[in-house]
C-alpha cells in the first residue's frame, strides 16, 4: 500500500485572503478559489498543495503542526516575508539559527538558515 500526499489543510477565517497571501509568498498558483476552500500548489499539476478552509474559531495556541522553509538567502527572504505581512513569533524557541515567523491568521512558521551555515 501506499500513500500520496495530497495537501495540508489550513484552518482560517479568510481563506481566500489566507491563500491568496501564501500564494504570493511561495510563488505558488491558485488551483481553486472558491470563498470556502482555496487551494494552492506549486503548479497546477504538482502536489501537495495547501488548502484553506473556513472555521468559526480563531487560532488560540501554538500550532501542533508548521511548515519550515530553506531560502538561498535567509535574511533577505525574512524581509521580504515581513513587507508581505508577516509577523516575528515567539513560541520559546529561544536562541535558535531559524526565523519563526507567523502568516496573518497567526500561523507559525520557520525560515531556516541556509545549508552552509
Amino acid at each position: 500500500m501506499t500513500l500520496e500526499w495530497e495537501q495540508v489543510i489550513v484552518d482560517s477565517a479568510d481563506p481566500v485572503a489566507l491563500g491568496r497571501w501564501w500564494a504570493e509568498a511561495l510563488g505558488w498558483v491558485v488551483v481553486n478559489d472558491a470563498a470556502d476552500e482555496f487551494e494552492i500548489r506549486p503548479a497546477p499539476d504538482r502536489l501537495p498543495g495547501l488548502l484553506f478552509g473556513t472555521v468559526p474559531e480563531a487560532k488560540t495556541v501554538k500550532n501542533r503542526l508548521h511548515l519550515d522553509f530553506r531560502p538561498q538567502d535567509q535574511r533577505a527572504e525574512v524581509e521580504r516575508l515581513l513587507a508581505l505581512g508577516a509577523r516575528h513569533a515567539d513560541v520559546g524557541q529561544g536562541e535558535v539559527s531559524w526565523v519563526t515567523l507567523a502568516d496573518p491568521e497567526g500561523n507559525e512558521f520557520c525560515v531556516l538558515s541556509d545549508r552552509r551555515s
